[in-house]
C-alpha cells in the first residue's frame, strides 16, 4: 500500500508530461488507467482467491509481490503512454493479493474476532497512505519517475521479508481442488448465491464501491484543481487520509465494532461515508477539506463491520472465495467508476463546462453511499444476523 500510495500524487504530471494535455483532459486517461488495472483485478481476484483455497496463502502472496514489483519499474521507466497501460495491466494480475489477505485473517481469527480483524487490513491500507503519498509527494519534487522505482524497491523488499517470515496459515483440512470453473470471476459471485444474506449484501458493497472510486481516481486531480495543490500537498493530503483511517480502522473498529454490533456500525459507518462524500464536493477550503477527512475517517468501521457479518455467513473452507468474489465485486466496479468519475470531473471543469462544479463526483459518490445503506438496511433487518 506504500507503494500504492507513493504513485497517486505525480501520476497527474507524469500523464501530462507524456501526452501534452491539459490537467482536465489527462483525468480521462488517469481514469482509463485505473479501469484497467481494475479490470485486470476483476479476471483474477478469484483466480487468486481459489489458488489460495487450493496451494495456501503463502506461495500467492509471495509470487504476486514479486510481480508487483517488477510493474513498478516498467512504469517508472515508460517513454510513452501505452507502456503505461503495460504496467496498470500488469499490476491489476499481481495485485490481487487483497483476496488472498482477507482469507489469511479468516485462517487465524475466531468468528466473533474476524470483523474488528478484517479492520487489521484497513489500518494497512491506512499506515501505506499515511507513508506512501507524502514519500511520493517529496520524491515527485525531484522527479516525477523517482516513486515508481522507490515502489519497486519497496516491493522486492515486501517479497524478501514476506519470505523469511510468513507463515502458511490454511491447514490441510480447509483446502479444496481448485476448479477453473470456480474461478470464473462471474461465477465466484454466483457461488455466494447459495447464501442470501451475503449474496444482498453484495449489492450494498457494489454501489457503495462504486461510489468510492471518486477518491483515488479524482482525488489528485480535485485537489490541483480547486485548491491549486502541488504534488507535496497533494501527498500530505493522502497522508492525513491514511493516518485518519489507520487510527480509526486499527483501534477504533477493533472496540466499535464490538461495542455497537456488525449490524449497527456497518450502517454507521457507510452513513458518515454518505455526508463525508457530499462535503468533499462542497468544500470550500483546504482547511474544510482536512476537517471532512477527519470526520469522514469515521466511517472505517462500516466496511470491516459489513465483511465480518458476510465472512461468518460463510463456511471456513470457501473464506477465499467469499474474498475472491467481494475483490471481483469491488474490481468490477472500479472497471467503471475511474472512468465515470473522471469523466464527470472533466465535464463539469472544462473551460466551457455549462455550470463549474468539479466536486460533482463526490456529490454522486454520497448518491450511490446513501443506497447502499438503504440496501443494508432493509436486508439485515429481513434476516437474522450475526451481531
Amino acid at each position: 500500500m506504500i507503494g500504492l500510495g507513493i504513485i497517486i500524487p505525480v501520476l497527474p504530471q507524469l500523464i501530462m508530461d507524456l501526452t501534452g494535455l491539459t490537467l482536465a483532459s489527462a483525468a480521462l486517461w488517469g481514469g482509463a488507467l485505473a479501469s484497467l488495472y481494475a479490470f485486470m483485478q476483476f479476471v483474477c481476484a478469484p483466480i487468486v482467491g481459489n489458488l489460495s483455497d487450493r496451494f495456501g496463502r503463502r506461495p500467492v502472496l509471495l509470487f504476486s509481490l514479486a510481480g508487483f514489483s517488477l510493474d513498478y519499474l516498467i512504469m517508472g521507466l515508460a517513454p510513452v503512454l501505452w507502456v503505461l497501460f503495460i504496467g496498470r495491466l500488469l499490476s491489476g494480475v499481481f495485485g490481487a493479493t487483497y483476496t488472498t489477505a482477507g482469507a489469511f485473517i479468516a485462517d487465524v481469527s475466531p468468528p466473533e474476532k474476524r470483523g474488528a480483524n478484517f479492520g487489521l487490513i484497513g489500518a494497512a491500507f491506512g499506515l501505506g497512505f499515511i507513508i506512501g503519498p507524502v514519500i511520493g509527494g517529496v520524491l515527485g519534487e525531484f522527479d516525477h519517475r523517482l516513486p515508481f522505482f522507490a515502489a519497486a524497491g519497496l516491493g522486492l523488499a515486501n517479497f524478501i521479508y514476506g519470505y523469511f517470515v510468513l507463515p502458511e496459515t490454511l491447514t490441510e483440512e480447509n483446502r479444496r481442488p481448485f476448479r477453473v470453473f470456480n474461478s470464473s470471476p462471474f461465477n465466484a459471485l454466483f457461488q455466494m448465491r447459495q447464501f442470501p444474506i451475503v449474496f444482498g449484501l453484495l449489492g450494498a458493497l457494489a454501489l457503495y464501491q462504486l461510489g468510492h472510486t471518486a477518491l483515488p481516481a479524482v482525488w489528485a486531480y480535485y485537489g490541483i484543481e480547486r485548491y491549486g495543490w502541488s504534488n507535496l500537498e497533494v501527498g500530505i493530503s493522502l497522508g492525513v487520509v491514511g493516518l485518519a483511517a489507520a487510527i480509526v480502522q486499527g483501534l477504533l473498529a477493533r472496540k466499535a465494532i464490538p461495542a455497537l454490533g456488525a449490524k449497527r456500525a456497518a450502517l454507521i459507518g457507510f452513513a458518515i461515508a454518505a455526508v463525508a462524500y457530499w462535503g468533499y464536493a462542497l468544500a470550500p477550503n483546504t482547511v474544510a477539506m482536512y476537517v471532512i477527512i477527519v470526520i469522514g475517517a469515521l466511517a472505517g468501521i462500516g466496511g470491516p463491520a459489513l465483511q465480518g457479518i458476510m465472512s461468518n455467513q460463510v463456511p471456513g473452507n470457501m473464506q477465499g472465495a467469499l474474498s475472491g468474489a467481494t475483490t471481483s465485486l469491488a474490481s468490477l466496479m472500479t472497471v467503471f467508476g475511474p472512468g465515470m468519475m473522471t469523466f464527470i470531473f472533466y465535464f463539469f471543469s472544462k473551460q466551457d463546462a455549462p455550470v463549474y462544479f468539479p466536486g460533482a463526483p463526490f456529490a454522486l459518490a454520497s448518491l450511490l453511499t446513501l443506497l447502499a445503506v438503504i440496501i443494508i438496511a432493509r436486508v439485515i433487518g429481513r434476516n437474522e444476523v450475526m451481531a
